[in-house]
């Protein structure tokens, strides 16, 4: 019997049960189903953030920090002794975060450090509100943008550092609050910020709305305000008015430019050289890095359940395949009897046990891939609308194939035991079954 024949006969043989082997397609259907789900949600928030990286710019900068063991006021084995050179860490985390202030000296000692090519001290400002003209204030921070490092806009332009002119890009949930009209309305515009000296004396500093930045994970916006170089130095001059000298060069980060055709190893030297003198370096690849290590461990659990699934529908292929032995014994004892070998007794239903399992697959995915596209794009035009880019379930060609044949090796296997038992069944015996 040829290879070819014995397929057919493999496919033809699958409904001849039809109750039965719908029933265990059914079962793996719901093991692929939710398996290419899985992947493709781990699959779209990925790329999201791939892009997001990319999109930002920077690739060739490090976020350099000097910090001090427990510098946040909480250790593990109790209080942490007070640090006059801790200062708050103007990034995102638990009320009164602090690191140690980098100083002059500090960025003279990054600089001369091998691979170093520029140091620049990350200046933090903390606006009381941001207003345009005599309307409601808002509470609003002041982001920083590094040089190659790109803003997702709305609308305008990028503040230019080069102006003498004061610019901002504004966040675009504050458009509409602020009274600004909609996003294009706003180019143009001048708003007004308002920040307190140590002197507790209030001022209030007005500037040139130049782009709206649209919301995202990584938007050096976020809900701040991006300033040029000449309203951030207004705004921190402002600031630090009635702090004396020595005080006021007192940085919570700095970012540190390396090669940008700087390989994967000779930027983790650098990061070591880095730690070797007492500093954190972090790029902007490793800050979404822990977004992706989440994000993988909860598709990991989800496809734990989803392979169960399919553990569990291979114990009714087995039983399909058994049933099928059972009923076809003397259909067995004759092909043997007709001269077809062992072997192609257990291609014959091994292959029956890849089809189910392909049909089931098969299924799963089609169905998966319009549940999920659909759902994507319902969420893209609601919850994640301010997510811009951000499709939530996205399917890779090499995946859904994967998935196909991983479900198929599963059927394949589950197959063997009652194809095994087939393909020694006594040919004489086997004619005399009743």
């Amino acid at each position: 019997m040829r290879t070819v024949d014995v397929i057919g006969a493999a496919v033809s043989n699958t409904f001849r049960s039809k109750t039965r082997t719908i029933l265990t397609i059914l079962a793996i259907f719901v093991g692929a189903f939710t398996l290419t789900l899985t992947s493709g949600l781990g699959t779209g928030i990925n790329a999201y953030i791939d892009d997001t990286v990319t999109s930002i710019g920077a690739s060739d900068v490090l976020t350099v920090t000097k910090t001090s063991e427990g510098a946040t006021g909480v250790a593990a084995d109790g209080p942490v002794e007070y640090d006059p050179d801790a200062i708050a860490s103007g990034q995102p985390g638990p009320p009164g975060s602090t690191v140690v202030a980098l100083t002059p000296t500090d960025l003279d000692a990054l600089a001369g450090i091998d691979g170093v090519l520029e140091v620049q001290a990350t200046k933090t400002i903390a606006p009381d509100f941001i207003q345009f003209g005599d309307g409601t204030k808002y509470v609003i921070g002041v982001g920083s943008l590094i040089a190659g490092q790109s803003i997702p806009l709305v609308t305008g332009a990028n503040p230019d550092d080069g102006s003498a002119e004061l610019q901002l890009v504004l966040p675009v949930a504050f458009v509409e609050p602020l009274g600004l009209g909609d996003d294009e309305s706003a180019i143009g515009q001048t708003v007004s910020i308002a920040i307190t000296d140590a002197e507790r004396g209030q001022h209030v500093i007005d500037a040139t709305v130049v782009g709206v930045a649209e919301a995202g994970l990584a938007s050096p916006a976020g809900a701040s305000v991006v300033p040029n170089d000449a309203l951030s130095d207004a705004l921190f001059e402002a600031q630090n008015i009635g702090i004396p000298v020595d005080q006021v060069e007192r940085y919570a980060q700095a970012s540190v430019w390396f090669a940008a055709d700087a390989t994967d190893a000779e930027i983790s030297a650098l990061k070591e050289r880095l730690a070797d003198v007492g500093y954190t370096a972090t790029t902007v690849a490793d800050q979404l890095g822990m977004f992706k290590a989440v994000i993988d461990g909860i598709v990991l659990v989800l496809n734990a359940f989803a392979i169960i699934a399919l553990l569990a529908a291979s114990f009714g292929i087995v039983n399909t395949l058994f049933m099928s032995v059972q009923e076809r014994t003397r259909e067995i004892g004759l092909m043997k009897a007709m001269g077809m070998g062992n072997g192609q007794v257990f291609s014959l239903f091994s292959i029956e046990a890849a089809f189910i399992g392909f049909l089931g697959s098969a299924i799963g995915v089609v169905i998966a891939m319009l549940a999920g596209s659909a759902l994507s794009s319902a969420l893209s035009g609601s919850l994640l609308a301010d997510l811009p880019g951000l499709t939530l379930i996205a399917f890779e060609p090499i995946a859904i194939v994967f998935i196909v044949v991983v479900v198929m090796a599963i059927a394949f296997l589950a197959g063997t035991l009652p194809a095994a038992r087939a393909a020694r069944a006594d040919p004489v015996d086997s004619l005399r079954y009743e």
